[in-house]
């Protein structure tokens, strides 16, 4: 509402909330902190797990951030510019979302220090990109450049990745997997720079057994069984039609109304009727194919054909399944039957179907394509497994960004540390207020190893000193042991992680702190509440009209955490 001449005038919906200067910039704080603090236990091989209950009662039990951050469901705007942070890095680099989400919150926590000591919300975020950018200029002197034919190192990253998710002893043979099945779907540019696609990464999950069960294939699994029990149960030197289309008669175009009036008339019909789909069975067979993997249905009485001609056929086959099956096998999905050749066709040395956890799955080996590997991932229990795919996932992104960038740092907070340490000499640069805030960016940078050593159950500050001791005395790979306490040479531990990790952490969590810092005027509209049914104006909730406490969400919302 603004006043001309003594006259109110509204310019906003009425029922709209609206925030602003100090009071909107304090809830947009305190809403990211609330999430930050929510996951900053989860941090490192030793940090805890959540809990999680969606709205329908699935459980899941975990510590890696992304999930933890998508599952909390955050109604607060300047909360899910913070989720939205870490889904940026993990869809960029698939591993350190909780250290941007811890990143953040530090951040911000820090900056609302320096605004209540009167410093401007601009020059805490020119301070804090000037940090940033030598950040990833000093984190870029420190790294070490790798041979992607050390496979050994590239083992060490993935059980780095993997360490604190179910999968951190180090007798688990998920790491070497995770290797295999970056560098089979790694390829080569004509200008010699490896690209690793993780699209073509194939992982099916079954719980039963235990996690030792995990088993790597040289080929594609698919958690699918035959749809005729008389079909084979093993085809040798398989020839594969790989159907984006149903396998079933095909209806007009025109609706049409058939009068049967006797038993010949319909004898008749039915005949007819099943003919066109042998016709359409044909069209299969006769290209020579003898396995069939369908993206769609297969009809009860063209099953019966298919088996009949001793084909063994798959149905509702998922469609990254079929793109990743031709692929591999040399084959194309085929959309139309009447145009199907042999060419089309896929091969393969072995397509079997086996028992695996009490379901049945399809196993296709010898494939033209060499090098296709597909994982089958065991565990106890269904939470289990789970938690092994989202172990597996950080893995394998954090090693195909080592084989595609060919650089690592040292991990265990060596590289924050070290950060700390030259960003505290770096703000002697600067005269104005900007040297605050760049002196802020080095404190909440130290929160990560102190998390680390607070997950790890040994004092924080203690731990920190001793860090910062050792990259003062020459060790810039110095990091906290996380088992013992003690700081040790990180690199020659084995604990390394890619670099573009650290990189896009840092530049993900000074983005979304700096566009949080510039919001000083929050409104909010009026949510428009549907009464209840038969209810008329005197059905609505109570409040202002149906309006929620909160602002309709612009304040911590109840049950967020």
């Amino acid at each position: 509402m603004v006043g001309l001449g003594g006259q109110p005038i509204l310019i906003l919906k009425e029922g709209s909330r609206r925030e602003r200067g100090k009071e909107a910039m304090s809830n947009n704080i305190m809403a990211a902190r609330a999430v930050a603090k929510a996951v900053r236990s989860t941090l490192g091989p030793r940090g805890m797990d959540k809990l999680l209950v969606d709205t329908i009662g699935d459980v899941t039990i975990t510590n890696d951030g992304v999930t933890i951050l998508r599952e909390m469901e955050v109604e607060h705007p300047a909360a899910k510019m913070l989720v939205e942070a870490a889904k940026a890095q993990n869809d960029v680099v698939g591993d350190g979302t909780t250290t941007v989400a811890v990143l953040v919150g530090e951040l911000l926590k820090r900056a609302e220090d320096l605004m209540d000591q009167g410093v401007h919300p601009t020059m805490i975020v020119q301070g804090y990109r000037e940090a940033a950018d030598k950040s990833i200029e000093v984190l870029e002197g420190m790294a070490t450049k790798i041979s992607t034919k050390d496979r050994e190192l590239l083992e060490k990253i993935a059980l780095t990745a993997m360490t604190g998710k179910l999968a951190g002893s180090p007798d688990v043979k998920i790491s070497k997997h995770a290797v295999d099945m970056v560098l089979a779907v790694t390829e080569e540019t004509d200008d010699g720079k490896k690209v690793v696609s993780i699209k073509n990464v194939i992982v099916e999950k079954k719980a039963g057994e235990s996690m030792e069960d995990t088993e790597l294939f040289q080929g594609i699994i698919i958690d699918k069984e035959r749809v005729h029990p008389n079909m084979p149960k093993k085809v040798e030197k398989a020839r594969i039609a790989i159907l984006g289309t149903p396998i079933e008669a095909r209806d007009t175009e025109t609706k049409a109304e058939i009068s049967i009036t006797s038993s010949d008339q319909f004898k008749m019909f039915a005949n007819q009727e099943k003919e066109a789909i042998r016709k359409v069975v044909e069209k299969v067979t006769a290209t020579g194919a003898n396995v069939v993997f369908c993206q769609k249905g297969i009809e009860d009485l063209a099953q019966s054909y298919l088996a009949k001609a001793g084909i063994m056929a798959f149905r509702r086959i998922r469609k990254t399944d079929l793109k990743k099956l031709a692929r591999a096998s040399g084959g194309n999905i085929v959309t139309n039957l009447d145009e199907m050749t042999p060419a089309d066709l896929g091969s393969a040395d072995l397509v079997e179907e086996k028992k695996v956890g009490g379901a049945h799955m399809a196993f296709v080996t010898g494939l033209a394509r060499a090098g296709t590997v597909s994982l089958l991932l065991r565990g106890g229990t269904q939470q289990v497994v789970d938690s092994l795919e989202r172990a597996l996932d950080d893995a394998l992104h954090a090693v195909a960004a080592a084989v595609e960038d060919e650089t690592l740092v040292a991990g265990g907070g060596a590289p924050e540390v070290e950060l700390y340490l030259k960003l505290r000499e770096y703000a002697a640069n600067f005269k104005g207020r900007e040297q605050l805030a760049v002196e802020k960016f080095a404190e909440a940078m130290a929160e990560i190893p102190k998390a680390l050593a607070e997950n790890a159950g040994f004092d924080a500050i203690t731990k920190l000193t001793d860090m910062k001791s050792s990259h003062e005395a020459g060790m810039k790979t110095g990091g906290l042991n996380t088992l013992d306490g003690k700081v040790v040479d990180m690199w020659a531990m084995g604990v390394v992680e890619p670099l573009r990790v650290k990189t896009q952490a840092i530049k993900s969590a000074t983005d979304a702190t700096c566009l949080i810092l510039r919001i000083d005027d929050v409104i909010a509209a009026k949510k428009t509440e549907q009464p209840p049914a038969g209810a008329g104006m005197g059905g609505m909730p109570g409040g202002m009209c149906g309006m929620p406490a909160g602002m309709g969400g612009m304040g911590m919302p109840p049950g967020m955490m």
